[in-house]
C-alpha cells in the first residue's frame, strides 16, 4: 500500500523522482511498474474555492477504475461526463526511468499548479501529487473536515 508523505521537487521540464517506497509498492504489491497519472477530483477549500492535485493509480487499479466508471449507473450523465473530461481524458500511462524519475506532462502540471516544490501523499491503493503550497491548504481543510466523535473511527481503533 502507498503510505507516507514525501516532499521533493519538479523541474521546468516536468521531471521529478517517484519516491523509492512508491516504486517498490508498484512492483511488490501491485505487480507492475506501470501506472497512470491524472487530475484528482476537486477539493473544496470553503466558499467557492477549490483546488486539486494529481492522482497516481497502479496500472491495474486504473483499469478497474475505468471499468467501474463505465458500468456506473449512480452518476448522472452530466456527472459522468465531468469525470470523463476531468479524470479520464487527461490520464497518461507512465513508468519511472532507471533513476526513478517520471515525467509529468505540461497539461497535468498546469492543472495541479506544480511548479517547484511538490509532495507525494500515500493513499493506500493510490497516491496523490500536490504542489506543496496547495497541499498545505488542503491539510488545513482536512482539519476542519476531520470526523470528531465518530463511532466508525472508534471501532477502527482511532
Amino acid at each position: 500500500m502507498f503510505r507516507g508523505i514525501f516532499e521533493t521537487t519538479i523541474d521546468a521540464k516536468g521531471r521529478t523522482s517517484l519516491p523509492a517506497k512508491f516504486r517498490e509498492v508498484l512492483v511488490e504489491t501491485f505487480g507492475d511498474e506501470r501506472f497512470f497519472v491524472t487530475n484528482s477530483a476537486p477539493v473544496g477549500l470553503g466558499g467557492d474555492q477549490f483546488t486539486s492535485g494529481l492522482l497516481l493509480f497502479p496500472y491495474n487499479g486504473w483499469l478497474r477504475f475505468e471499468e467501474g466508471l463505465l458500468n456506473n449507473t449512480d452518476l448522472t450523465s452530466g456527472e459522468k461526463n465531468s469525470v470523463m473530461r476531468r479524470i479520464i481524458a487527461p490520464a497518461v500511462e507512465c513508468t519511472a526511468d532507471k533513476l526513478g524519475r517520471i515525467l509529468v506532462p505540461p497539461h497535468l502540471r498546469k492543472s495541479a499548479a506544480l511548479e517547484r516544490e511538490i509532495v507525494f501523499v500515500g493513499q493506500m491503493t493510490k497516491a496523490e501529487i500536490w504542489s506543496l503550497s496547495e497541499y498545505e491548504k488542503v491539510s488545513v481543510q482536512d482539519l476542519k473536515n476531520f470526523p470528531t466523535n465518530s463511532p466508525v473511527l472508534a471501532n477502527l481503533g482511532l
